[in-house]
């Protein structure tokens, strides 16, 4: 082996460290809490342009349990961003039988100031894209508040429906 080519490897090894560190500050890590309510969440790209994946699982103490893998496309207009997208969600309700659905849908995120964004989002799923239920209904929103990075604390409403599980 030559030693230039031991220069253009490690030279190599350390562009391609670069990128690793670039993609794993893209990466986000989420947990909410409520009374009888726990989701924990995991994204990729989801707070910058182009394409972003996400999942997610939920757990109600008097509804069930709920797991979701969504693929989204961020566009940044100006300064919102706009997304796009769908997930597919699997439900294992406490009352009913187990089913899934495709749900489609988006939303938006607007920074009011450097520290706090105002953010909203919504999925549907009707009855021929569902299955065990009749239809699928999920709506988030509120604002985030970026105390120090890369923590934020969110404050708002989460609303999921399943009719007919």
């Amino acid at each position: 082996i030559t030693r230039d080519y031991m220069r253009k490897t490690l030279i190599a090894c350390a562009a391609s460290l670069l990128f690793v560190a670039g993609s794993a500050s893209a990466i986000s890590v989420t947990a909410e809490a409520g009374r009888h309510y726990t989701n924990l969440g995991v994204g990729m790209g989801t707070n910058s342009g182009g394409l972003a994946v996400s999942g997610n699982w939920a757990r109600s103490d008097h509804d069930g349990d709920m797991g979701s893998l969504g693929l989204g496309f961020n566009l940044p207009i100006g300064p919102l961003m706009a997304t796009i997208g769908g997930k597919g969600i699997y439900m294992a309700p406490e009352d009913g039988k187990n089913g899934g659905a495709i749900a489609v849908g988006g939303g938006l995120s607007y920074p009011i100031t450097k520290s706090f964004t105002l953010y909203g989002e919504g999925y549907v799923a009707p009855e021929s894209l569902t299955s065990g239920m009749k239809s699928y209904t999920e709506a988030n929103a509120g604002v985030r508040w970026s105390v120090i990075r890369p923590l934020t604390v969110d404050v708002g409403y989460r609303y999921i429906n399943m009719e007919g599980k």
